[in-house]
Formats: C-alpha cells, structure tokens, sequence
C-alpha cells in the first residue's frame, strides 16, 4: 500500500470543475452577498469586526452572541483562536443548542467534505446493522489515482470488487480521494452529477452557506462554514453504520493484509467517536468531532463539533495539527460543562437523536 499523505492534501490538485456546473447555488451565493452588502453593520467585540448575520460574512454565533447566549452550555468554551467553530449538545434543549465562534463567511474545508459524499451514498443506498452492501467494481481511474502523489488516496486494483461498507471505511478512515470519487461515479454515473446531489442535499439540510463542487475536498472552491457543517454532522451521525465507520481506530487495506490508521488522532481521547479530519494549504486545518459525555446525573449525552480553517496558508500538516489541539480543547471544555450542569434544568429532551 503507498503511503498516504495528510488527510485532503490539496497541493498540486487539478484545476476544479467549471461553475457552470452549479449555477444555482452560484447564483444564490452571489445574491446572498449583494443582499447583505446592504445590512453590514460593524460590531467591535473583543477587537474582533463581526458583520450582522443576515450577510455571508463574519457572523456572530447561531443564536445571536459571540459563541452562546449566557446560561448556554457553550457560552464559555475555549474557543479556537483563529478560523471558526460552532458546537452543540443534544438533550439539553435551549442550552445545549449551536454556539458558534468566528467568521461565518465559507471557507474551503478540504476532506470534512467526504461527510457528505457519505451522507448523500447512505441516502441513497442504505445499509442496516452489519450489512455491506452491493459489491462495488474498482475502476482504471480509482486504481491510476491510487499513485497519485499529490493527494491523500487508497491503494485499489482494477477489477477488484468490494462492498459498499468497506469502501466507505477506505474513504472516511484513512481518507482516500480516489475512493471518494469511486463512489461518485457508482452512485450517480459521474462525479458531477453527483455534486448536483450533494448540494441539494446540502440545500435540504438549510445548508446555505455551502457550495461542494466535487466528491473528495480537493478543490478549494468547496466551501463551507461550521455552522453549516454542524448542520450535517448532527443529520448524519443519526445512521448507525455511518457512526460506526467514522468510529473505527482503523481498517483493512484494500491490497495486501495490512491495516490503515484512521487519520483522526482525537479518536485517541476518551468518548471521542468520530467524525472526520480535513487539511490543504488553502483550508488549513478541518476537524469534525463527535463525543459522548455524561450530565452530573449520569445520563448520557452526544457533542459534536466543527473547527475549520486552523492555520490556513501554512502547511496541511501544521494546520491539522492546530485543529486537533482547538478540536480537544472544545471536547474537554464540553465534558467539564455538562458534568456539571444540573440534569433538572434540562429540556427532557432525548439526549441522543438516533
């Protein structure tokens, strides 16, 4: 198996797929724009310029403050420094809902873009329990891209035929591209008419400030924000094969009998259970995370989290290492806040959407 570099590693990526292909959300993206153009109104909180939040750029948090509303399980997280990030906590209703911090302008967000490639892949063919799924035939362009020296892929042969379960593990554990791409064509014929899918399923998730423009997060002109990716996250770890994927420390190599590691080291803290790691030059660091923490009670609750644009312009290996150590501090900052908050102030909502 070739060794595979970081996770989404966009350097020396092929040019991106032409815009004509997207022209709705290009257009929707242009008007969102004009229209806030029109309703700036500078905030000056803590030295940081904030734009009101009917605009694409910089926006407080979801719900109206710089990272949650007082009283809020995230009004005081330790926030990244730089880029952005939103959090949630499900079964505590008003306080455990989207706190976000930073710019909310989109941002590219490199291989946290396979979360959706999977999401749109489970849609359409689901799979229940252990299931695997139909066997999947490796392309010639799958098994070329395999060498590819300027992205992150996954050794596979032409001809070999693998299930849809183990494909995903092969796209989400180690972060193959070439696998991404594979299970474009598969799904929909071609990795365009399988963007056009993803991006009305980011339009049905009220995903508005997103664009995908390919499978895999190569393209920089993918963009996202981590409110918008919040969004996903809590949508798609409702699938308990997607959960457990994303969960696996690591997974059987496609050729040979060896194992690959999973690319997200934040697996190795306690609770942790996901979701996905993403880095380029252009995107810096991207993490999505998934914990499960227990309130002062003991009941059992689910985290999830989105960081981006850790260290953007310096090297994919410096920003994913910066998004991992924003990505802990979020998670222990999480744990601390609802082991201590008090279980009869909480919603009586389910603390886990399943």
């Amino acid at each position: 198996m070739r060794p595979v570099p970081e996770p989404g590693e966009q350097d020396g990526s092929p040019a991106p797929p032409s815009a004509s292909r997207l022209p709705h959300r290009l257009r929707r993206r242009s008007a969102l724009l004009c229209a806030g153009a029109t309703a700036l109104v500078t905030l000056v909180t803590l030295g940081s310029v904030l734009v009101a939040r009917g605009t694409a750029d910089d926006a407080p948090s979801a719900d109206g403050g710089p990272g949650g509303r007082p009283g809020s399980l995230t009004a005081s997280l330790p926030w990244p420094d730089e880029g952005q990030a939103a959090v949630l906590v499900e079964g505590f209703g008003p306080r455990g809902a989207p706190g976000v911090r930073g710019p909310g302008r989109p941002v590219p967000i490199a291989s946290v873009t396979k979360v959706m490639t999977a999401y749109v892949i489970l849609r359409d063919h689901p799979l229940r329990g252990d299931a695997s799924g139909p066997l999947i035939t490796v392309d010639d362009k799958a098994a070329n891209e395999s060498f590819s020296g300027a992205e992150s892929t996954v050794e596979v042969r032409p001809g070999q035929r693998l299930s849809q379960r183990r494909l995903l593990e092969l796209m989400l554990v180690p972060s193959g591209n070439n696998i991404a791409r594979l299970l474009a064509r598969w799904d929909a014929g071609s990795q365009e008419a399988f963007v056009a899918r993803m991006n009305r399923a980011a339009d049905d998730l009220g995903m508005d400030h997103t664009t995908y423009t390919g499978a895999s997060g190569i393209e920089p002109t993918t963009t996202s924000t981590a409110a918008d990716q919040l969004k996903l996250a809590r949508q798609v770890m409702r699938d308990d094969v997607f959960r457990s994927v994303v969960s696996l420390p690591r997974t059987a190599a496609a050729v040979g009998s060896g194992t690959i590691p999973n690319s997200n080291e934040l697996l190795n803290t306690p609770g942790v259970t996901g979701i996905k790691t993403g880095s380029s030059t252009p995107a810096g660091g991207a993490l999505m995370w998934a914990v499960d923490v227990a309130d002062r009670s003991g009941r059992r609750h689910l985290a999830l989290g989105v960081v981006l644009h850790q260290r953007a312009g310096t090297s994919p290996q410096e920003g994913l290492r910066t998004a991992f150590d924003s990505g802990r501090k979020l998670v222990e900052g999480v744990r601390h806040r609802v082991a201590a908050a008090d279980p009869a102030t909480t919603s009586g909502a389910p603390s886990r959407t399943r």
